[in-house]
């Protein structure tokens, strides 16, 4: 599993965990039942306090993308499909919003940007991200 953190981000580094062990899994990077690292392990790992990875670890417990399973570990949950399809949609829609602010500050209308859209999307070889 893959994080970084930014304590200059302006978003507390708990949320940070947070946001991105549900983009792995969103992704289909981090798969139902995998373990997440230990909390003093992550902890050494991005060089922060235990504590804030205990919250990250407890916040998604609450949203139901991780569960813990007593002493053995924290594991990414089996029912986290729905979440990872609703986070996918959040991730794409704040790109997409981006994209249209982006757009509009150039001077490019919708219509313009659908098509560079279209036209990009037909040079992508198929399957390519």
């Amino acid at each position: 599993m893959h994080i970084r953190v930014s304590p200059t981000d302006g978003v507390p580094i708990y949320l940070q965990i947070v946001n991105q062990v549900k983009y792995l899994v969103a992704a289909g990077r981090l798969a139902p039942g995998e373990e997440l690292p230990p909390i003093r392990t992550l902890a050494e790992r991005l060089a922060i306090n235990p504590n804030t990875v205990a919250r990250a670890y407890r916040e998604l417990e609450v949203a139901g993308v991780v569960v813990k399973r007593g002493t053995t570990g924290t594991f990414v949950s089996d029912a986290g499909s729905p979440l990872a399809r609703r986070e996918r949609v959040r991730i794409l829609t704040e790109r997409v919003d981006a994209l249209l602010a982006e757009a509009r500050q150039l001077g490019f209308s919708s219509a313009e940007l659908f098509e560079l859209i279209r036209r990009r999307d037909q040079a992508l070889p198929d399957g390519e991200p």
